[in-house]
């Protein structure tokens, strides 16, 4: 990123301590506020990650920054045998395990606290890892990616679902207006912790995205990068391999 953006602007910790107390803090009204947030589009990009994962017939899966699961609950549609749920924060966690046990899924799906910068895992472990707003949450960006190649099979595939902004007009002006103003206007009204969804809004302005996100994942060494933006360039949904 050009520059560090952090939920609490307290120079005293690391961005992710901040990160991991502001989604412990929102975790109960995360979900809720997500499709109130995004109206119910998020829903939509997550089928599409799954579909480019399901192409592939994966065993193994890891979701980092799982959040509250939802993608990862979305991946037992792939067959999967193993999928892995990976989150800092264990409010957010605890809130993904009560959603996996009311769906029958707790033999299929783990939830697991852990960082995305030292993965507990062996190399070329997983046919496909995945990340949903999460990689603009990474303290070091280049770090967490070189951990995601480490850990992927050769011929996996890692899939990226993020936030990006609009070059069009007006679709830009109107991305504007509603990241700077209605948004944290909302996280105020629906939410305790009046810094998270303004610390959302900024960070997905400074994330590096579009060619400048191909461009980092290639010198990470991946490879076959594309990038597809979605609805009208809100989001962009991420696809490269291992070779």
């Amino acid at each position: 990123m050009s520059k560090k953006i952090t939920p609490y602007k307290d120079n005293e910790r690391s961005k992710k301590e901040q990160v991991t107390e502001m989604f412990d803090t929102i975790s109960k009204n995360y979900d809720g506020l997500n499709r109130v947030i995004s109206f119910g589009i998020d829903i939509k990009w997550r089928k599409k990650v799954v579909k480019i994962v399901d192409s592939i017939n994966p065993e193994k899966i890891l979701d980092v920054a799982t959040g509250t699961g939802d993608l990862a609950i979305s991946m037992a549609k792939t067959g999967a045998t193993e999928i892995i749920g990976l989150d800092i924060s264990t409010g957010m966690l605890e809130v993904g395990k009560h959603k996996i046990t009311d769906k029958g899924l707790s033999n299929r799906i783990k939830m697991v606290t852990g960082d995305s910068e030292n993965l507990p895992y062996d190399d070329n472990y997983f046919d496909a890892i995945t990340v949903a707003f999460g990689v603009r949450n990474f303290e070091n960006l280049e770090t967490g990616l070189s951990e995601i190649f480490r850990v992927l099979k050769p011929g996996g595939v890692f899939v990226v679902l993020e936030t990006s902004i609009p070059t069009k007009t007006p679709y830009k002006q109107g991305y504007n207006l509603y990241s700077k103003r209605i948004l944290p206007l909302i996280g105020k009204l629906f939410s305790k912790d009046k810094s998270a969804y303004a610390y959302l809004s900024e960070s997905a302005a400074a994330f590096p995205y579009g060619e400048a996100f191909n461009n980092i994942l290639k010198e990470i060494g991946f490879i076959n990068v594309e990038d597809k933006p979605q609805t009208f360039g809100v989001a962009t949904i991420y696809k490269a391999t291992k070779q």
